[in-house]
């Protein structure tokens, strides 16, 4: 069974860019490094060598990890989400209950989650926790820094 990935549109297209750029571009500096290096000489004992054939076994796993994201891929059309329970692509406010402080989360699939952006994954301890849940619910939930209890306040769509 297949693990899909939920993203926005725009997050698709983002991958699907990422990836062409890595197929085109990457690949060719990839070949000219390695050229570039091949050109000086022993292979045994060639150190640019080595590190350009490396670069290349990254990239080329960069590019099956992208290829296998997008072929999973489920694209979301938010303007058909249910804002009465939190799931994917949900905006969040949440309130600490210990510090009363409010802070609001979208959340998203872990390819597009940003800190940042105040994008969380919903693989993460705070976004799990949330799923499901409706206004007013309180959650515990257990992450690295310990339990913190929380109260969703509210939950928007878009």
């Amino acid at each position: 069974m297949s693990n899909y990935t939920y993203l926005t549109q725009p997050g698709y297209d983002k991958l699907k860019a990422e990836l062409e750029e890595l197929k085109s571009t990457g690949r060719q500096e990839a070949a000219r490094a390695i050229a570039e290096a091949r050109s000086q000489g022993d292979l045994s004992e060639n150190a640019e060598y080595d590190a350009a054939k490396d670069a290349q076994g990254m990239l080329e796993l960069k590019i099956n990890e992208l290829e296998t994201v997008l072929s999973n891929a489920r694209v979301i059309d938010e303007s058909q989400l249910d804002d009465s329970k939190v799931a994917i692509l949900s905006n969040v406010t949440i309130k600490n209950l210990k510090t009363s402080k409010e802070v609001t989360y979208k959340l998203v699939s872990e390819t597009e989650a940003d800190a940042k952006a105040m994008k969380i994954s919903v693989t993460s301890p705070i976004g799990h926790g949330l799923l499901g849940k409706e206004r007013g619910d309180k959650v515990v939930v257990q992450t690295p820094g310990g339990v913190i209890e929380f109260q969703v306040v509210e939950i928007t769509i878009g």
